[in-house]
């Protein structure tokens, strides 16, 4: 069940074969796929990509091939995930062994009683193996959280067989920032994981810098650097990413009047003319540009916003395009989950992979319009829930409902922008709120799906206070109040790894 050599019980196990390659409607999933893609290109492997949508379609394709199933686990990640044989059991072939032996003591009448008392053993060592095995689940599944990304584990196979490139370490640093934008791995395991990323562009910058095609217009330039909290702000307005930004919405109330008073305070500290914040970032001045981070830094310090700036990556494509890593992610996301046109979801799918090629520069900038239209209506809808008092404080829990008819509501019929609008409401609520509990209260939204089906997605998330990778079962917990519900409520997917 498990992989302890990549290379010779995984690649070069499929290597030879044609291979069903099964990727979920996930950014980290999208870049291991695009490394394995380049991988299978290079060696000549015959494959076919098969965009797993709904995750009924993962849960068949697990039933169907449980036994040739792999775990790709870095030995780092502590997942305690429990035995194939502890978990699964063939019923129907003891079943037949049984009756046939059975059967043959039945024909000897001494032998009666002797056939019976193995039926009851064979009963009782079922119930004790399902009680072992119900003991197992619990303490996997108490505690859930995500391990090392996926598009990680496919450079390093990569990497161990001397065949990764820049391209390919560019798209394992989108899947680990994909993790931290969406907040699926705390703040010191994206630390550790960015200096093994950057040990790995140190290297591949070093090794590149005496080729002829360095200083061409198709070079591929990967950087490591400390740069702004600020969502897609080299591809936006100051004035609107500063608006648009979880961390400094959040840090100024910017839902409230006296939060705007506040903003406007900070831009004036930072001494920039509103005609060059309120303009696109390409064309504000360059001596503004040149020293902006150090001015938004200092200014944000003073305002209590210590941690305005992040380890990141950049990359130049060229000499004129330049890209964070989280706009990338933001890009792929919104493509992913686009519902500008009547398109399936496989059509969007196919974009977002497509979009993380360099090549295909103009649907990353078409990813980043309608990234830029979302986190507007995330914002939006967040000053709405606040000024409106749409959270209700449930107990135990803070439950919000956004109703037919809210503004942008079909945005949100998609698991990653309404995660994103969760994380970020509830950051929003408790810094608005006096209420000093609702820091250790999770967040239960729901939001339309299908006007037409009547359908509604459900999210749960933990606390704000919540740091630990490790997530107590809220999520499994309100799994099994909805499974005991009536019968007719269908429930397609509930995530249980997300936070």
């Amino acid at each position: 069940m498990f992989v302890t050599d990549i290379r010779k019980e995984f690649y070069d196990v499929v290597v030879n074969q044609r291979v069903a390659l099964l990727v979920s409607a996930d950014i980290d999933a999208l870049c291991a796929c695009k490394i394995l893609q380049a991988l299978f290109h290079c060696d000549h492997v015959q494959y076919t990509l098969v965009p797993v949508t709904g995750w009924q379609d993962l849960g068949t394709a697990f039933l169907e091939h449980k036994e040739q199933i792999k775990l790709l686990i870095k030995q780092d990640d502590d997942l305690g995930v429990p035995s194939y044989d502890d978990i699964f059991r063939d019923d129907e072939d003891e079943d037949e062994d049984g009756d046939g032996g059975d059967s043959g003591n039945e024909s000897d009448g001494g032998s009666e009683p002797s056939g019976k008392r193995r039926r009851i053993e064979r009963q009782r060592a079922k119930r004790e193996w399902e009680a072992r095995r119900r003991e197992i689940l619990f303490d996997y599944e108490q505690y859930e959280y995500h391990g090392t990304s996926a598009s990680m584990v496919m450079f390093e196979l990569a990497w161990v067989m001397t065949k990764d490139t820049k391209d390919m370490l560019w798209w394992s640093i989108i899947g680990l920032t994909d993790q931290w934008v969406h907040d699926k791995i705390t703040h010191m395991k994206y630390v550790t994981d960015i200096a093994t990323l950057q040990r790995h562009v140190s290297r591949h910058n070093h090794r590149n810098e005496d080729e002829e095609n360095s200083l061409s217009i198709d070079c591929m330039r990967i950087s490591f650097e400390y740069d702004l909290r600020l969502a897609l702000y080299q591809h936006w307005s100051l004035y609107e990413s500063i608006c648009n930004s979880c961390y400094t919405s959040c840090s100024f109330k910017l839902w409230s009047i006296n939060g705007q008073k506040k903003l406007q305070e900070f831009l004036a500290d930072m001494g920039l003319p509103l005609k060059q914040v309120r303009q696109k970032f390409n064309s504000m001045d360059l001596s503004i540009k040149e020293n902006l981070r150090e001015v938004i830094e200092e200014s944000s310090n003073k305002f209590g916003m210590k941690d305005i700036r992040v380890q990141t990556f950049s990359v130049h494509f060229g000499f004129k395009n330049r890209f964070l890593a989280s706009d990338v992610v933001h890009a792929a996301a919104a493509l992913l989950e686009s519902v500008e046109k009547d398109e399936g979801a496989t059509d969007n799918f196919i974009k977002a992979l497509d979009c993380l090629s360099r090549s295909n520069i103009e649907k990353l900038h078409l990813g980043i319009d309608l990234a830029k239209k979302k986190l507007k209506a995330i914002q939006q809808t967040i000053a709405s829930c606040i000024c409106t008092n749409l959270i209700l404080s449930q107990g135990p829990f803070l439950y919000c409902h956004l109703l037919e008819g809210t503004p942008d509501v079909k945005l949100f019929s998609k698991p990653l922008a309404l995660t994103l609008l969760c994380k970020y409401l509830l950051k929003a609520f408790v810094c608005s709120t006096r209420n000093k509990r609702c820091k250790v209260l999770p967040l239960i939204m729901a939001a339309p799906m299908d006007v037409e089906k009547g359908t509604v997605i459900v999210l749960g998330i933990p606390p704000e206070s919540e740091t630990s990778d490790k997530k107590n079962f809220f999520g499994r917990a309100f799994e099994k109040a909805a499974e005991s519900t009536s019968s007719r409520t269908l429930h397609d997917h509930f995530d249980t790894s997300s936070k």
